[in-house]
């Protein structure tokens, strides 16, 4: 596949251009308020708040066992468990705007009720944003005939395959692995099994 098919495939999909879309608008008003100390720092939370939130939903919700509740069920499925069935199919490598946008609205007025400022919690938005931005990139080229330039992208695009297809309950970080240093799931790979259930979550009995 030619590259600039592998960066129309990222850039032009609908799920990306939307974000970028909110991530311009949101840029744009916070430089017309003015930059100061604190939106930089509530920008900087954003950023870290979503590598943390990143990791524990992977962990906790994506690969929950899979629930009786039909709803739920094929929400899951959407999400993550047909991503591990089908790891290569483009269709599933995004999150869905319909998960994003509630996710990005509600983490944004719980910051607004603490900070009680637009200008921060439009910039600790930008840093949600662009940190998911962060993150669906990589996850793609971890999915995607690229070979990272760096040591760092080269890690996380094969610590992101072991968890894909070696065992589904380590490596969860996907835009930072060092997470998993924190939460003990980074793990030598010579040191774990593989999994039956890696490639069927609905399968998982915990």
């Amino acid at each position: 596949m030619k590259t600039k098919n592998l960066y129309r495939d990222f850039f032009l999909h609908f799920d990306i251009l939307v974000m970028m879309i909110l991530l311009v608008g949101f840029v744009s008003s916070v430089t017309i308020m003015g930059l100061t100390l604190f939106t930089l720092l509530c920008f900087s939370i954003g950023l870290v708040f979503f590598i943390f939130s990143e990791y524990l939903t992977h962990r906790f919700l994506f690969h929950l066992k899979a629930p009786r509740n039909p709803f739920f069920l094929k929400a899951l499925k959407r999400l993550h468990y047909d991503h591990h069935k089908h790891p290569n199919d483009l269709k599933l490598l995004f999150l869905p705007i319909w998960y994003s946008i509630p996710q990005f609205i509600i983490l944004s007025f719980v910051f607004y009720l603490f900070t009680r400022t637009i200008a921060g919690t439009l910039a600790f938005g930008i840093g949600l944003i662009v940190m998911l931005l962060i993150y669906e990139w990589r996850h793609y080229v971890a999915h995607r005939p690229i070979k990272p330039k760096t040591k760092f992208g080269l890690w996380v695009k094969k610590t992101h395959m072991l968890h894909h297809f070696k065992n589904e309950n380590y490596w969860y970080g996907v835009s930072n692995p060092f997470v998993d240093v924190l939460f003990g799931t980074l793990k030598n790979q010579n040191e774990v099994e593989n999994s039956e259930t890696v490639k069927n979550l609905e399968r998982r009995v915990q």
